[in-house]
C-alpha cells in the first residue's frame, strides 16, 4: 500500500480518489517514507515474501520523499525569482510574527508552521433574497490593516469559507485583515452571481473600513481553484485602483479552454461542472464564457498577479497558468508563475508541506511588495 500510494508523487492520479491520496502523497510523503520504512527494515532477510515488501518498501521511500527532493531547487531559486518579478522589498518583522525566514524550512514539516492568535469575527455583507452571505474577518489588534479577500474554492458549487484556514490566520498574524467570504454557488445561481458577491464584499470592506480599522486603498485577492477564478476576474475587471494585487492557486483562467480541454471525468467532469457554473455549453451562453474568463480581460493596467499551480494537477490543468502567465508576459505586466513539479490540485491543503511552505512564503513577499 505505501508502494502504491508513493507512485502518485510520479503517474498522474487515475481518478478521484487517486487524487486525494495523491494530496496525501506528494505534501505528507515524510509520513508515508516512514510508513515504507516501517515495512522495510523488519522483512529484507526473512522470507521471499518479505524480500519483495522490503524492496517495495525501498522503492516507495525514495518516491515519497522525491516532492521534497524537487522542492529544494525551487526553494533555493525562489527569493531571486521573485524579486526580478516584483523588486527586493521583503516582509517586515512584526512584534510577534516574524515573516517566512526561507522558502523552505524542513524542521516545519514535522512541527508546523506557528503563529499567534488573532481575532476572528463573523459578519454578513450582503443579504440575497432574505439569505444572508457572510465572511470570516482575521486580524490583530491593530488599526490601518490592508485587506486580504479570501475566496474559497469547491468547483463553483461547493466548498465553505472555512476551508483551509491556516494560511488567514497566518497573513492575520503578520498585519492583514483576511476576510474570508462565502458566495451563491452553482447551478442554482450561475455566472456572475459569484463574482457579484465579490464585488458586493469589496463595497462592503470598503463602507466599513473605519470602523473595523480598515485600509480601503490597500486590497489583495486570493482564490483557490474555482475561488482562484473569481479573484482573478474581479482583479482584472474592477477598475480599482485600491486592488493591488492578486493570487491565483491552480486557477481555471480559461473557461473556454477548460471546456474544450476536459479533465480526465474519472477524477472530475469538468464539462459539467463548467455547464453548471455558466449556465450551458460554449454554443449556447458564449458570451458567459468569455466574461467568466479572466485571460480575457488582461491589459496595460492589469494589476500584479501571482501564480501558483501543480504541474500533476488533475482537475486544473497547468496549461491554464502558463497560458495566462504567457499572456501577462504579452502585456509587460508584473507576474510571476509559481509551477510546483509534483504538485497536484489542493496541494497547500497541508500548509507545513511542500507546496505549504513555498506557496505562503510567495504569498507573503508578493503582498509585501503590492500593499506598500
Amino acid at each position: 500500500m505505501a508502494f502504491l500510494v508513493s507512485l502518485l508523487t510520479v503517474v498522474r492520479a487515475p481518478n478521484n480518489i487517486a487524487w486525494k491520496l495523491s494530496v496525501v502523497a506528494t505534501e505528507w510523503g515524510h509520513v508515508v517514507a516512514l510508513i515504507a520504512l516501517l515495512v522495510l527494515l523488519p522483512g529484507w532477510q526473512k522470507s521471499p515474501a518479505g524480500k519483495l515488501a522490503a524492496a517495495l518498501g525501498g522503492i516507495a521511500f525514495v518516491l515519497a520523499l522525491s516532492p521534497l527532493l524537487r522542492a529544494i531547487p525551487i526553494a533555493r531559486a525562489l527569493p531571486n525569482e521573485l524579486s526580478k518579478s516584483f523588486g527586493s522589498v521583503y516582509p517586515r518583522s512584526m512584534p510577534f510574527a516574524e515573516p517566512r525566514s526561507k522558502p523552505l524550512v524542513f524542521a516545519d514539516i514535522v512541527r508546523g508552521i506557528r503563529s499567534p492568535r488573532v481575532r476572528v469575527d463573523t459578519m454578513t455583507y450582503v443579504v440575497r433574497d432574505g439569505h444572508p452571505y457572510g465572511m470570516t474577518l482575521y486580524r490583530p489588534d491593530v488599526l490601518g490593516l490592508p485587506i486580504v479577500i479570501m475566496i474559497h474554492g469547491g468547483s463553483w458549487s461547493g466548498g465553505t469559507r472555512d476551508d483551509l484556514p491556516d494560511l488567514n490566520s497566518y497573513l492575520a498574524a503578520r498585519e492583514y485583515a483576511v476576510a474570508a467570504i462565502s458566495y451563491r454557488l452553482a447551478p442554482q445561481y450561475p455566472h456572475p452571481a459569484a463574482s457579484e458577491d465579490v464585488h458586493a464584499t469589496i463595497e462592503f470592506l470598503k463602507s466599513k473600513a473605519a470602523a473595523l480599522g480598515l485600509d480601503s486603498t490597500r486590497i489583495a485577492l486570493i482564490g483557490r481553484s474555482a475561488g482562484a477564478q473569481l479573484a482573478l476576474l474581479a482583479a482584472y475587471t474592477e477598475n480599482d485602483p485600491a486592488i493591488r494585487g492578486v493570487v491565483g492557486f491552480y486557477p481555471p483562467s480559461d473557461q473556454l479552454f477548460g471546456y474544450e480541454h476536459p479533465s480526465n471525468p474519472r477524477v472530475i467532469n469538468s464539462t459539467q461542472t463548467l455547464v453548471d457554473f455558466l449556465g450551458g455549453t460554449p454554443q449556447t451562453v458564449p458570451a458567459a464564457y468569455t466574461s467568466a474568463s479572466p485571460i480575457n480581460f488582461v491589459g496595460p493596467s492589469t494589476v500584479p498577479t501571482l501564480l501558483i499551480h501543480g504541474t500533476m494537477d488533475e482537475l486544473v490543468s497547468v496549461h491554464q497558468s502558463e497560458r495566462l502567465d504567457a499572456r501577462l508576459a504579452a502585456a509587460h505586466r508584473p507576474h510571476f508563475f509559481l509551477e510546483l513539479p509534483w504538485a497536484t490540485h489542493g496541494c497547500d491543503y497541508n500548509f507545513n508541506g511542500p507546496c505549504g511552505q513555498l506557496s505562503t512564503y510567495a504569498v507573503e513577499r508578493f503582498l509585501a511588495v503590492v500593499m506598500q
